[in-house]
């Protein structure tokens, strides 16, 4: 039987979102609805489709494609098309309903029990405890705050076995928002073709690099742009495209075996994504659309981030942080005389006193995180102030009586 830990992340989400007056839990970009969507960039001088008018009389079957929407994967394949010679063609694109289901069907497709898989950490947990649960042997590749969560080639290179199947990536990362630059990835893609390792990376936070510049040399492209042939990439529009509610995502690679094992490993979850759905998120990628919709996600991370930023500042004497690059999340370390916080019962307190929530990183991330909480910015400007407004009352008024983390 398939052994699977507790999804503690969605769960702590889930099970405490109805009492929060406040919430910073959440990680994507202030949600659009589909109104403002089909209002964004419509200048009568550009050619936009607007599927919404044919939605009510399209057929509600499966639709033309078991892979996808061809117009929804052809404006997927133009994300990556600027990047680098390496082509990405409709057809190496497979739709699903999501990136966690993404990311599911690549690790059911690709690994089992008696491999050996390498997780960059800390990360989304499901990208450590899925393969784990699969039966494949895990070995965390842990970034370090001193090092401003930078990875370290060299341990990467110390954790290959002769069974290592899989590193697996998160660029951006969620929580902290660090980057893996563009020199970093390639040594990585170096050290993978070397010992023939399939590479994956999860970059739902792509796009969103509100702290760098396409101008940086270091600048970190997709995976995809390298050209490595073993490797698979998984995003959605839930995050930086601001359309969680529209559950789409997908999964691409150059490698038609990699693709053809993920699209029967589909095969046993969903046949379809909606099509509803898939016209939707179509529509939103179109170019003129895109543009607007990122100049509006990208202005609101940069200004919110500022607001954070002025925060942390303000209370440096009990948080701090290493400053997110990309992403509408942070890593926020609390302390007390230098000690960490206990920040379970930190963001419990907090909650009951204040209505905040927060997510715990020792509980969801792992125990090495120890006052450490992750906090969303992507909301509006106003919903923002008013929660960090009730955790600075808290820190006032509450804070003395959160215990310390237990020293082991």
């Amino acid at each position: 039987m398939v052994k699977l830990d507790t999804f503690e992340i969605d769960h702590w989400i889930l099970t405490r979102s109805p009492g929060a007056r406040h919430n910073l839990a959440h990680s994507y970009s202030l949600p659009v609805t589909i109104q403002e969507l089909g209002s964004l960039g419509t200048d009568p001088a550009e050619d936009v489709d607007n599927p919404l008018a044919t939605t009510l009389s399209l057929p509600m079957n499966y639709g033309p494609s078991f892979r996808g929407l061809a117009k929804l994967r052809m404006n997927i394949a133009a994300l990556y098309g600027s990047e680098s010679d390496a082509v990405i063609s409709p057809s190496n694109i497979i739709t699903t309903p999501g990136a966690s289901l993404a990311n599911f069907i690549v690790f059911f497709a690709l690994i089992g029990p008696g491999d050996h898989v390498i997780v960059q950490h800390p990360t989304y947990p499901q990208l450590y405890s899925l393969p784990s649960g699969l039966g494949a042997e895990v070995s965390l590749w842990q970034a370090k705050e001193n090092s401003h969560w930078q990875l370290d080639l060299e341990e990467l290179e110390r954790l290959i076995q002769p069974n290592t199947k899989m590193i697996v990536l998160n660029n951006p990362q969620n929580p902290t928002g660090a980057i893996i630059t563009k020199s970093t990835l390639g040594k990585i893609v170096d050290l993978a073709q070397r010992h023939s390792i399939t590479l994956f990376s999860d970059e739902i936070y792509r796009a969103l690099f509100h702290s760098t510049s396409p101008t940086d040399p270091e600048y970190p492209p997709s995976l995809l742009s390298f050209g490595y042939e073993k490797s698979v990439v998984t995003c959605s529009l839930s995050k930086t495209f601001s359309l969680a509610g529209i559950r789409v995502g997908w999964l691409a690679s150059h490698s038609s075996s990699i693709l053809d094992l993920c699209l029967n490993a589909r095969s046993y979850t969903v046949i379809t994504v909606s099509q509803i759905d898939e016209r939707i998120a179509a529509m939103a990628l179109e170019p003129v659309r895109l543009r607007e919709l990122m100049k509006r996600n990208l202005g609101l991370a940069k200004h919110n981030l500022e607001i954070v930023q002025a925060f942390i500042d303000q209370h440096s004497s009990v948080c701090e942080w290493v400053r997110p690059v990309a992403g509408p999340v942070g890593f926020v370390k609390f302390s007390r005389n230098g000690v960490p916080v206990d920040d379970v019962e930190f963001c419990i307190l907090l909650l009951e006193k204040k209505g905040v929530l927060l997510v715990p990183g020792q509980k969801c991330f792992g125990e090495m995180f120890k006052g450490y909480v992750r906090l969303g910015f992507g909301q509006s400007t106003q919903a923002l102030e008013a929660a960090l407004e009730a955790l600075a009352a808290f820190l006032s008024d509450d804070y003395e009586v959160v215990p310390l983390a237990e020293r082991k």
